[in-house]
């Protein structure tokens, strides 16, 4: 009872946490709220006067950062809307897979990054008329046997996650490698973890022109959907300025040179018309408050506990997410463990020759961030996987959490061991042990012993560190908890999933935690005697007569 006890207290307080963390991270949706009813801010900006945009930086021609400025179609065609409101616009770099809900929370006024209007997404944010359309451009390399779309029926596909090329990729029932980012795609093409690359057109094409001849922009179909800015939902008086400037410059040419600018030769179709082709500019009299500036704490109960997006997500979490992230975790722990007590033996040998390799190689594993080694070991030495068991990467990021993990438990062990008396191996050598097996029979197991919350500590970080192997590509069955949580908020722009991944380390971590320090507390005290009902217990003086005796005994015997 004691331990469900305290098993209920902690998922109390961090429900408190949660909800108190919640109540700050309104701020930015207060501030909108605050602020949109007065005069000088009508269209309920973070930040009266300016248009605060978030973006991406590296999907060129769209958007993307250059000289230290945020440029692309997308970008400059907001920046010339902008104008026309009298506003200034001012760019954030973040993910997308974060983008929506960060637009539906109030932290940024608008998103910009090619973003496909779908009727999940609409969920969340509200969107603009259309400013552009798109086609899926079929990456592949040079040679490949892939020359459409047709022939990626059970082939690796990279996409990138919460895109609309990754819901082509899933509506068509394709094997998607999700990766975070453009430049990860490429290293699946370049490494041979995927087959070919759906991207946006244009950056595709791009990408295959500056590959130096070992990438081909195979083929290309237009998107059914089209791209519009995303806004918080209900600031009406926004949506309806930026739909009114994007129609001014779509009037006076503005929007036709961009798009000779960033895609020279790109026939429009014509079934495509930007905007709404009508009206002008005119300032509103009053402003619709967004969703985000009402209720700040009902804003945030809606975008990180929506119970329908998480029960959504819950069967993928359970039946995917979980076992892979097991499996990850403890395969590479038992790794990491082996090799973390080999490093600990070494690094307190006698010969250099041992010491100084485990000491160069705790420095190097501890000091690099986890991310890094994980695309050190992954990415670099891809070919080589390949070549051994073909493009799964879980094999990779086994080596590489194990690596770190070895470095970690090694000086885990490593205090442990000399922790222990130099009694302890002293006796031991004195009764005929020799010098390893008093290391293995006596010293070690009690190092052991008393760095076991330590070690369970390292796990739990292991366990968390799991989730960098999305870094890596994965297929939709090879995703972990993390992975599963990400995809499900990129697509639907709702962070819910994301919070069920965290509910689904913390029903790992907190029971281990709690088991774990059971078993100290059980190897440090050893275990309780029970008392026999039967067995009479001898009172004080009859205890204290005993006593006597034996004295009078011994003393008799002394004298004898």
């Amino acid at each position: 009872m004691t331990k469900v006890r305290r098993f209920f207290a902690a998922t109390i307080v961090l429900a408190a946490v949660l909800s108190f963390v919640a109540l700050i991270g309104g701020g930015p949706a207060m501030a909108a709220g605050s602020s949109s009813n007065s005069k000088d801010n009508p269209y309920g900006l973070v930040e009266p006067g300016v248009l605060l945009t978030g973006t991406l930086t590296d999907a060129p021609p769209n958007v993307y950062l250059k000289d230290g400025k945020f440029t692309g179609f997308d970008n400059d065609l907001l920046v010339a809307v902008a104008k026309k409101l009298n506003l200034k616009v001012e760019f954030v770099g973040t993910e997308f897979s974060s983008l929506l809900t960060q637009v539906a929370r109030g932290k940024f006024d608008v998103g910009s990054s090619s973003i496909s209007i779908t009727e999940e997404r609409k969920q969340t944010v509200d969107f603009t008329n259309r400013y552009d359309f798109g086609y899926l451009g079929l990456i592949a390399p040079a040679g490949s046997p892939v020359k459409s779309f047709n022939d990626l029926a059970g082939k690796r596909v990279a996409v990138v996650q919460g895109t609309v090329q990754d819901d082509y990729a899933t509506r068509k029932k394709l094997n998607p490698v999700r990766v975070n980012d453009y430049n990860a795609a490429l290293n699946q093409l370049r490494t041979g973890g995927a087959a070919a690359w759906i991207a946006p057109a244009e950056i595709g094409e791009k990408s295959a022109k500056e590959s130096g001849g070992k990438l081909a922009a195979v083929d290309s179909v237009l998107d059914p959907g089209g791209m519009a800015y995303a806004v918080a939902p209900g600031n009406n008086a926004l949506r309806e300025a930026l739909n009114k400037g994007l129609d001014e410059v779509i009037a006076d040419g503005t929007w036709l040179k961009l798009q000779k600018q960033y895609y020279p030769g790109r026939a429009i179709p014509k079934e495509f018309v930007p905007g709404s082709g009508k009206g002008s500019i005119e300032k509103p009299t009053s402003n619709r408050a967004s969703s985000a500036s009402g209720s700040s704490l009902g804003s945030v109960w809606s975008a990180f506990f929506d119970f329908n997006a998480m029960k959504k997500a819950f069967p993928d979490l359970l039946k995917v997410g979980l076992p892979n992230t097991l499996m990850l975790a403890v395969t590479s722990g038992v790794i990491g463990t082996i090799l973390g007590l080999l490093l600990a033996v070494a690094g307190l040998s006698r010969h250099r020759w041992l010491r100084w390799p485990a000491r160069v190689y705790t420095d190097i594993f501890r000091g690099l961030p986890a991310a890094v080694t994980i695309l050190l070991i992954g990415v670099g030495f891809a070919p080589l996987g390949i070549e051994l068991w073909g493009p799964n990467p879980y094999p990779l990021g086994i080596l590489a959490l194990s690596l770190i993990a070895s470095a970690y438990i090694g000086e885990i062990f490593r205090s442990g061991i000399q922790s222990v008396d130099k009694g302890q191996n002293e006796a031991a050598r004195a009764i005929g042990f020799s010098s390893g097996a008093s290391m293995r029979l006596v010293v070690i197991p009690q190092g052991i012993r008393r760095v076991l919350p330590a070690l369970v500590n390292q796990f739990i970080a292991l366990i968390k560190d799991s989730s960098l192997i999305y870094f890596l590509g994965l297929l939709a069955s090879q995703r972990e908890l993390f992975r599963i949580g990400a995809d499900a908020a990129a697509n639907s722009g709702n962070q819910s999933a994301l919070v069920l991944a965290g509910l689904f380390y913390l029903a790992i971590t907190v029971p281990l935690t709690h088991y774990v320090n059971h078993i100290d507390k059980r190897l440090r005290e050893g275990k309780p005697v029970k008392q026999d009902p039967d067995e009479q217990v001898p009172s004080g003086a009859e205890t204290r007569g005993i006593a006597d005796a034996t004295d009078s005994e011994t003393q008799k015997q002394v004298q004898a």
